[in-house]
């Protein structure tokens, strides 16, 4: 009953004019941005933060509207991976093996329908695994301490990489780096000024949306003027489309064994929508019993990636909203919002701001509803977005993230400072260093710095403290297996025997 008197409140929230048109918008934005090769989720979410605060929503209305930009651009990311084989964002990497394949047999159209349902499946079922799991999670929260949070920010930063990283070092590289810049300012338990180098502007810190909006949109404006628009994506023509009804059929146990997997793998925190579509896939072809279909353009190879992928973005909002902790590099985007607006994710926020959690759950399980007719009857409107000119678009967006930081602060200094991280994202991307772990390093250094004070003053400065219970043991367990085992996965993935290699453009 307590469920379905919070889902009341929640669509009291949901069903206004206001929150409708932001969902509905954000749906169209962000399947917009996953359709655009290079955005993605995070680069989508980043970029209109600004908007948000333009508007002056509250925070309910902006983390509806920027949640469904994320959804959108997972829904949205499949387009460009089946159309063009060149992903739309990474999670959306493992569709490319089978989907690319099916286009190229003639049936693209097909593709995009299985893929938009199987989007649905996972996406819809795992908002419902938030609506059940979140509350649970957030009663367990109310255990953890001081050493129970330091583990579980440390958990964050070892499994961010995640397979999609080209190495592990090189994500604990930005995570320092991350780490460091959150300590830029001034120390709140001495009072002593820390690497601002004399500047009054750095003694309040870093403000993050400045970070994240350089290091993802100034970022890709960068790349764009290096690479004079040359990987920009090419037209794409579509015919007739229709929907495959014996294939959707066919694949309904593989959508819902991709969403189950799909969903803890979001759970986990750090793990992100990648590690649930690698997963999703392959755990599907070991259950087949012909394997050798996989990659030549089997619709298991379609529905199971694109529901897991889908599935992990539902589950990513867990531990956003329970722990405070970011599931993926995009909910570490939103992360930074809620905080922005003064909202501290974690056990409290369900009790506190009721109206916020229930009412973005509320508007996600109609939002899905509205992705579904986007990216269905819809699609082929979407891939006509593949045609527009880099040159329109990027100059569009350096307009959206000068005029949006400059109307948050009103100050040239955090012009300059963006127009920093953007060189600074651009330095990383020539290395192949990931930048979301930097933003994670800057959103929840502080917060690990504070806990790891605190345990120790608990403890009388006694280390052992961050191992007193079964809680951070486990944790500590968890980070230093999340941190390694993604190595052995990565290997295994370079096998020569892998599916789609012969696809890799």
């Amino acid at each position: 009953m307590e469920i379905i008197d919070n889902l009341i409140l929640g669509f009291s929230v949901a069903l206004t004019i206001t929150t409708l048109s932001l969902a509905i918008a954000g749906c169209v934005l962000g399947t917009i941005i996953g359709a655009l090769p290079g955005l993605g989720p995070s680069n989508g979410v980043a970029i209109l933060i600004p908007l948000a605060f333009s508007l002056e929503l509250d925070a309910t209305q902006a983390l509806v509207l920027m949640t469904s930009v994320y959804y959108g651009a997972m829904y949205g990311g499949r387009i460009s991976s089946i159309l063009l084989n060149i992903p739309g964002d990474e999670p959306a990497m493992m569709t490319t093996l089978d989907g690319y394949p099916m286009a190229k047999k003639g049936r693209a159209g097909d593709a995009l329908v299985l893929s938009g349902v199987a989007s649905f499946v996972g996406a819809f079922l795992a908002t419902i695994g938030l609506m059940l799991l979140a509350p649970i999670l957030a009663r367990v929260a109310f255990y953890f301490g001081p050493a129970e949070y330091f583990a579980l920010y440390l958990l964050a930063f070892c499994t961010l990489g995640g397979i999609g990283a080209e190495n592990q070092a090189k994500s604990a590289i930005a995570v320092c780096l991350g780490l460091g810049i959150s300590m830029i300012g001034v120390d709140n338990s001495t009072g002593m000024t820390r690497f601002t180098g004399g500047n009054l502007h750095l003694y309040d810190g870093v403000d993050f949306l400045v970070a994240i909006v350089g290091l993802f949109a100034v970022t890709e404006i960068f790349v764009f003027i290096e690479s004079r628009g040359r990987d920009s994506a090419i037209g794409v023509k579509l015919g007739r489309i229709s929907i495959p009804f014996r294939d959707i059929f066919n694949t309904r146990w593989t959508m819902l064994r991709g969403t189950i997997v799909g969903f803890f793998a979001g759970v986990l925190p750090g793990a992100g929508a990648s590690l649930g579509s690698f997963l999703a896939y392959m755990s599907e072809k070991s259950l087949a019993k012909n394997k050798d279909t996989f990659g030549t353009g089997d619709v298991r190879g379609v529905a199971a990636p694109e529901a897991g992928n889908n599935a992990a973005a539902g589950g990513a909002l867990v531990p956003m909203l329970t722990l405070g902790v970011p599931g993926s590099g995009t909910t570490a985007v939103l992360l930074a919002l809620l905080m922005t607006l003064n909202i501290t994710p974690g056990p409290l926020l369900f009790n506190e701001r009721p109206e916020v959690v229930w009412g973005l759950i509320a508007t996600l399980l109609i939002a899905n509803f509205v992705l579904l007719i986007l990216n269905v009857p819809l699609v082929k409107l979407f891939t006509k977005i593949l045609q527009v000119p880099a040159s329109f678009l990027l100059p569009g967006v350096a307009m959206i993230s000068f005029v949006g930081i400059y109307s948050l602060s009103g100050s040239h200094f955090d012009l300059l400072l963006m127009t920093g991280f953007g060189v600074l994202g651009f330095t990383l991307r020539k290395l192949k260093i990931p930048a979301v772990p930097v933003i994670l390093g800057i959103l929840l250094g502080g917060h690990m710095e504070v806990s790891l004070r605190r345990a120790m003053v608990l403890s009388d400065g006694d280390w052992t403290y961050l191992f007193h219970s079964y809680i951070s043991i486990g944790l500590w367990i968890a980070a230093i297996v999340g941190f390694v085992a993604p190595i052995f996965l990565r290997s295994y993935l370079k096998k020569p025997d892998f599916p789609g290699k012969e696809y890799d453009s």
